[in-house]
């Protein structure tokens, strides 16, 4: 039986519900996939809990991969059959979804469903940042939190492919291990961590060229002191909490932005070069490794076990 997940309210785990679907018919412009593997990020919780409003009918998940089932009117580029993944739509804790064909992107043979469905989105991320956010490269010195994470470990790889150096955060030793196995060159350890005096020492006092921190909370100002003169700090997420207000004098000459995910991957002009970079950085070995796989109606356990730290890599959902 097909089945979708979807929210009955914003609040915990226990608003996720497991509700029988049947396949719809796909509109002007859309494709009916047929999903092969679902990933889950820190986003699906943002939704799930109402920090970021959910589009209805409240599905959550923004990113899967597989097979295309059913065309509709004014769709000529792709074919029944194809192999697909997408990043950024929201929707994808379900077994079968109705996508704009535009998001759709081709998945070569030797691409699995699951490695796809657990990289396209923080492969698209890891492009925003290292593009826009800062343009990094050979020489570049890149602070990551959550190193060993499923974003943190894409950010990681590809930071080194292009020539940096990377300085990873990590909560403990085995979580580490794992961000060194994945190329950390240094790892900063313990939640308490003294990042800031840790980053000093390992520049020689000078900082890093580009912060990414998706922790929130009080890591932002911490993480704002890593960061040299005229460099970048990206906030991407509030593992930890809100992040207090910043005082623009506190800045000083680094530059803070923001960045969505979202809302540059619903940008079709720049979409389909993102995904194509990733579906590169993916054939070249930049993926994020797969923690742990749940059944599409254990939404609500993996979401649990994402929150409280338990799991390293990215997680699945399997339909």
């Amino acid at each position: 039986m097909d089945i979708s997940i979807r929210t009955r309210g914003a609040g915990g785990p226990e608003v996720l519900e497991v509700v029988p679907q049947e396949p719809q018919p796909p509109g002007r412009g859309e494709i009916r996939l047929r999903q092969h593997a679902v990933g889950v990020n820190f986003l699906d919780i943002y939704h799930r809990s109402g920090l970021y409003p959910l589009p209805a009918p409240g599905i959550p998940g923004v990113e899967a991969a597989g097979v295309v089932e059913a065309l509709g009117p004014g769709v000529e580029h792709l074919q029944v059959g194809d192999r697909v993944a997408y990043a950024g739509a929201p929707g994808g804790y379900a077994s079968t979804r109705l996508l704009p064909a535009w998001r759709a992107v081709r998945l070569p043979e030797d691409i699995g469903f699951d490695i796809a469905a657990t990289s396209m989105l923080r492969g698209m991320t890891a492009y925003m940042l290292l593009t826009l956010g800062y343009p990094v490269g050979a020489g570049s010195t890149v602070l990551v939190h959550a190193a060993a994470g499923g974003l943190g470990t894409v950010l990681t790889r590809w930071s080194r492919r292009l020539g940096a150096t990377v300085i990873g955060t990590a909560s403990n030793e085995a979580k580490a291990a794992l961000a060194v196995i994945h190329g950390a060159d240094h790892v900063i350890i313990g939640r308490d961590a003294d990042v800031v005096g840790e980053v000093a020492r390992l520049t020689d006092g000078r900082g890093v060229d580009f912060a990414i921190d998706g922790i929130g909370g009080d890591m932002l100002r911490r993480s704002l002191r890593c960061v040299r003169p005229f460099g970048a700090l990206a906030s991407i997420g509030w593992v930890a909490g809100p992040v207090p207000p910043v005082d623009v004098q506190e800045l000083g000459t680094v530059s803070l932005a923001k960045p969505s995910v979202m809302a540059y991957s619903a940008d079709p002009v720049r979409y389909p070069d993102a995904a194509g970079a990733v579906v590169e950085a993916i054939r070249a070995g930049i993926v994020a490794g797969i923690g742990g796989r749940y059944r599409l109606a254990e939404a609500a356990r993996a979401h649990r076990e994402l929150e409280a730290g338990a799991t390293t890599g990215s997680l699945l959902l399997m339909p």
